[in-house]
């Protein structure tokens, strides 16, 4: 079935407790039997990208997120530059990843965290440590501190980037699949910090739209929109909504696979 020609790359953008619903498009892509050429994450995307790039199963993948919980990932404390510590992040990717190196990835993996002092993306691929990427990635402004790596100051990758389809195609996809969790849409003044910042990044996503799709191919948008990003008991569904979302997308990517359009 496999048409040499079709390399697909799977893009995965972020969304924190929504990203769970990456594992039920994984579910799917591997019930399918499609062959990843490279994947791709920002944030919590990168979070199921690392894992699933290691060697991890996508049914291993949704039972993580689905018992996942804030305190797994954070640590409460009192600094300048976030309320929160990723520390305990390494912990529970040392338990999810089977691999911890980029060259020792079962598929190709891309991580984008962003540089804080140029505002660029930062790209994480084919050498070095997967735990620090993905906790540079899931460094959401405000609420989590910095993490500095190699002489910058990383942050969240959605801050340049919602989804990482261009990273796909440098890394040689000729096919990619974008998997996009808006956030919910909020009509009412922002309440807190946290919701400030959450609306900032819907502004500048709304902005940069342009600049990923069109980068991809397919794009998979999961029934995510009333999960909250802290919406962790709602795992279940969210990862129905990502099987739901491939399984409409299955006869395409399936041409591809044919080598037909």
């Amino acid at each position: 079935m496999e048409n040499i020609g079709a390399r697909i790359g799977l893009a995965l953008g972020g969304g924190f407790a929504r990203g769970v619903a990456h594992a039920g498009v994984l579910r799917v892509l591997e019930r399918h039997g499609v062959p990843l050429h490279c994947i791709a994450g920002v944030s919590a995307g990168s979070i199921v990208a690392a894992a699933f790039a290691s060697g991890a199963a996508a049914d291993d993948i949704a039972s993580a997120g689905a018992a996942m919980r804030f305190s797994d990932v954070a640590r409460w404390t009192v600094s300048r530059m976030g309320f929160a510590g990723s520390d305990r992040m390494a912990r529970f990717l040392g338990k999810l990843l089977r691999q911890s190196a980029f060259e020792s990835m079962r598929i190709p993996l891309g991580v984008v965290a962003t540089d804080l002092e140029s505002g660029e993306p930062a790209h994480f691929r084919e050498r070095g440590d997967v735990v620090t990427a993905v906790r540079a990635s899931c460094s959401y402004p405000g609420l989590f501190q910095p993490v500095r790596h190699a002489g910058r100051l990383l942050v969240d990758g959605g801050m340049s980037v919602d989804v990482p389809a261009r990273l796909c195609r440098e890394m040689g996809a000729t096919h990619v699949i974008a998997v996009h969790l808006p956030a919910p849409e909020r009509r009412s003044a922002p309440a807190n910090v946290f919701e400030v910042v959450n609306r900032c990044f819907q502004i500048v996503s709304r902005r940069t739209e342009d600049n990923w799709r069109r980068f991809s191919d397919l794009i998979l948008t999961p029934e995510a929109r009333d999960a909250n990003w802290n919406s962790f008991s709602s795992a279940q569904a969210l990862i129905e909504a990502g099987e739901r979302a491939a399984l409409d997308a299955m006869p395409a990517i399936l041409k591809w696979l044919r080598g037909t359009r």
